[in-house]
């Protein structure tokens, strides 16, 4: 029999990561997704649960809505703009013509109120106050002159020839309404106020050939007339308003020659 070797020495075997040897235990997988083991309640230690994230399939239209009426707000604005510019281009006896209520008399091609003829003492005149006719020589100062007594038709007139707008009032109309009227007037050029006796509305605006009666001083017309008609219905262009008759009252009859051989 032969002899035993030398004593043997047991090889060590290193295992590598990858190796299926040598891997801790796998704690086995408990119902609901938990390692067991560990310290946690009932199980090892695995992740917190994580909380299911709702989501909300409903779209928030709120947004919308407000940029969609801001976007209608900007559209009419423009277009009022647009509007408002193409209007105020239309031609002066278009924009007078379309005032509610405004009565253009130089359509009616009335003789009585057209003539134009330079006559002395009173005359006679279709409307009330007078838009147009025959007048006297000497004009109504018309430099924002407000008269708080009637004056003379004849010279009235012949202011509106010039182109002025003439606003007046019935004779006792409350002050606060004359006050609102006289803020219209005072200092500006190409206008005169004077309160007339007989009116049948509280408030009448003249330019040559045009007319507006009115209930009260608060009406918005009132504004549009004057800017659309002062100066614009002169049949005299380049006329002054200045220097002219500053007196109130009627006008006096005109003196007749004595007769020859008196």
């Amino acid at each position: 029999m032969s002899s035993p070797g030398p004593d043997r020495i047991p090889s060590t075997v290193k295992v590598g990561k990858t190796s299926g040897q040598g891997r801790p235990p796998v704690s086995p997988v408990q119902p609901g997704g938990r390692k067991s083991g560990g310290n946690r309640p009932g199980g090892g230690k695995g992740r917190k649960p994580v909380a299911a994230v709702k989501v909300n399939g409903g779209r928030n239209w709120a947004p919308f809505a407000v940029a969609g009426v801001v976007v209608l707000l900007a559209v009419g604005i423009i277009g009022y703009g647009v509007f408002a510019t193409v209007k105020g281009n239309d031609p002066w006896d278009q924009r007078a013509a379309a005032i509610a209520g405004v009565v253009d008399y130089r359509a009616q091609k009335n003789a009585a109120i057209d003539d134009r003829t330079h006559k002395d003492g009173p005359q006679t005149y279709v409307t009330n106050p007078p838009v147009g006719g025959a007048h006297n020589g000497a004009w109504q100062n018309c430099m924002g002159d407000v008269y708080t007594e009637p004056i003379a038709n004849e010279h009235a007139v012949h202011s509106l020839e010039h182109g002025a707008v003439w606003v007046t009032y019935k004779q006792g109309l409350g002050q606060e309404q004359v006050n609102k009227l006289a803020a219209k007037v005072q200092g500006k050029d190409f206008m005169l106020m004077s309160p007339v006796t007989n009116l049948d509305k509280n408030v009448s605006l003249q330019a040559w050939g045009y007319q507006l009666k009115l209930d009260n001083a608060d009406d918005e017309r009132i504004d549009q007339f004057i800017k659309d008609l002062r100066l614009n219905a002169s049949m005299e262009p380049g006329a002054a308003c200045s220097s002219g008759n500053t007196t109130t009252g009627p006008v006096q009859a005109a003196q007749q020659p004595a007769p020859a051989g008196s």
